[in-house]
């Protein structure tokens, strides 16, 4: 008997789709792209976003193996554990920080100096994974203090969508220090996918840092957070003006993000753009809209920037 659907399909019924001239117009638009007309030949390979969600995940069994690891682990294998995972990962890492450097230097084949300036990198990366445990554990603890609703330290490493882009950051931001920009990028933003918080690797962010409930939350590239900062919901931490060259081009690197001191909460759906500093211990409530710089201390609330700007203060 004869298939209803594949009868239906347009390969059963003998149909031209005449894929011939896309393809040709698609290769026009190749070779005429600027980056293509660099790499025609053998275009260097990117990194993977596949294997890096993998290698992230091994990261993170590696990090807390009696959580994330395999639940038949005890004091006597977890190191044997530790390492076989981090000689995977690592291993993998290396494959993907090499396709990085290759597509940075726009070489398809590179030599003996791409191979050991890749393995440097990978093992300074996993000299520092001790430091992003402590400063992980140190992001748990805030977040455990930090809510009434969590009811153990467990529920926040595997539950809270906060954490889990915060460990994403702490890895992508030592790869991004170390000089893999790329693959730190498409390390936050397979958290940024999976939990709609964003945060650049290239931002800088002390310990005990929590993001409460997070979805929205958005911390850009020059932004500099101190420790003990709480930020909730739709937070975002932004460039007020992106300033161009002489041909109008964006100016690339300048220091245009917030400076959050230590100590400091900023409640859900506040905006606060520029390179401003907000004071350490302030407060900064719900949906503020904000770009100057706070005092110490201070308590900024919506109805207190109304008061400035109709009164014909500082304002925003």
């Amino acid at each position: 008997m004869t298939d209803p659907v594949k009868a239906d399909t347009p390969a059963a019924k003998g149909t031209n789709l005449e894929i011939d001239p896309v393809v040709a117009q698609l290769r026009v638009l190749r070779l005429a792209s600027l980056e293509n007309r660099q790499r025609q030949d053998r275009p260097p390979k990117l990194p993977s976003r596949k294997a890096l969600v993998t290698i992230a995940d091994g990261l993170s069994t590696a990090l807390f193996p009696h959580r994330l690891g395999l639940p038949e682990l005890n004091n006597q294998s977890v190191d044997y554990y530790v390492g076989h995972t981090l000689d995977v990962t690592l291993r993998d890492l290396l494959v993907q920080v090499r396709r990085e450097l290759r597509f940075s230097s726009g070489q398809d084949i590179a030599g003996n100096v791409e191979r050991e300036q890749a393995t440097a990198l990978v093992q300074a990366f996993a000299r520092r994974l001790p430091h992003i445990r402590s400063l992980l554990d140190s992001d748990i603890q805030a977040a455990y203090e930090g809510d009434p609703a969590a009811r153990s330290i467990d529920e926040i490493l595997v539950c809270y969508p906060g954490f889990t882009a915060i460990t994403h950051y702490r890895l992508a931001h030592e790869l991004h220090r170390l000089g893999a920009p790329l693959i730190a990028r498409m390390i936050s933003e397979i958290a940024h996918a999976a939990t709609g918080i964003e945060i650049h690797p290239g931002a800088q962010i002390g310990g005990f840092f929590f993001i409460d409930h997070g979805t929205g939350v958005v911390i850009g590239e020059t932004a500099v957070i101190g420790e003990h900062v709480r930020l909730y919901q739709a937070v975002t931490l932004g460039a007020k003006r992106f300033p161009v060259d002489e041909h109008g081009a964006l100016v690339k690197g300048n220091l245009r993000h917030p400076i959050v001191e230590d100590d400091v909460i900023i409640y859900a759906g506040a905006t606060i753009l520029g390179r401003i500093t907000i004071g350490r211990g302030s407060t900064i409530g719900g949906n503020v809209w904000l770009t100057r710089s706070v005092a110490p201390g201070s308590n900024i609330s919506q109805a207190q920037i109304r008061n400035e700007v109709f009164d014909g203060g500082a304002g925003i």
